[in-house]
């Protein structure tokens, strides 16, 4: 099917281009969401009679887009799900999952400008594009977890196995730091007792 783009999109061309694209693609995606028109010459005349207009739209959208990706840049959402022992899933998490958990932090983004290849299948902190605008997205991060503990400790920059080995290390330089105390106390009871000696020495 052959379409007139009434905006850039990626990938396939600018706008006021010409061009073929699959049926489904175009009824799905590019003609209900207003991006196209079909190649007809009547629409041909009216995209050309409204160009000015609809340029002018884009860069007001394209404004607007900058201002909320300005905002959304750089926050972090958790996702809590199931997982193996070594990370894996049970289960996966999509767009739609990512669109809700920034809605329950007060954060609206709308699922289909999530870009997402492929569903998120592993515990982690995973970097993800908002597009915003055909010229604007926001890079968004996903922390997947098991639990809000093991979110933040993600957050840190640390696994379960690191926060274990953190409070080992803790654990250790506790014990050492009471050796230590229980040494310099045993020192100085021998100084007392050797100051008592020599101010009272023993009757001979």
């Amino acid at each position: 099917m052959e379409l007139i783009l009434l905006e850039r999109i990626p990938k396939l061309g600018q706008m006021g281009d010409t061009v073929r694209v699959k049926q489904g693609y175009a009824r799905n995606f590019l003609l209900p969401q207003g991006k196209a028109l079909r190649s007809t010459a009547a629409n041909r005349k009216k995209f050309e009679e409204q160009r000015v207009q609809i340029e002018a739209r884009n860069l007001e959208q394209k404004k607007e887009a900058e201002a909320v990706a300005e905002k959304l840049s750089g926050k972090s959402f958790v996702v809590i799900r199931s997982a193996s022992s070594t990370g894996s899933l049970y289960g996966s998490v999509n767009s739609r999952d990512i669109s809700d958990a920034a809605e329950a932090t007060g954060t609206a983004i709308n699922r289909r400008q999530i870009s997402l290849d492929r569903p998120i299948k592993e515990i982690g902190i995973h970097q993800i594009s908002v597009v915003l605008h055909p010229d604007v997205e926001a890079i968004v991060s996903i922390n997947v977890a098991r639990s809000e503990e093991e979110a933040e400790l993600q957050f840190r920059g640390l696994t379960v196995g690191d926060a274990d080995d953190e409070m080992d290390d803790e654990m250790d330089n506790e014990s050492s730091e009471q050796s230590d105390e229980a040494v310099e106390d045993s020192d100085a009871e021998d100084g007392e007792q050797a100051e008592s000696t020599e101010e009272n020495p023993p009757n001979s």
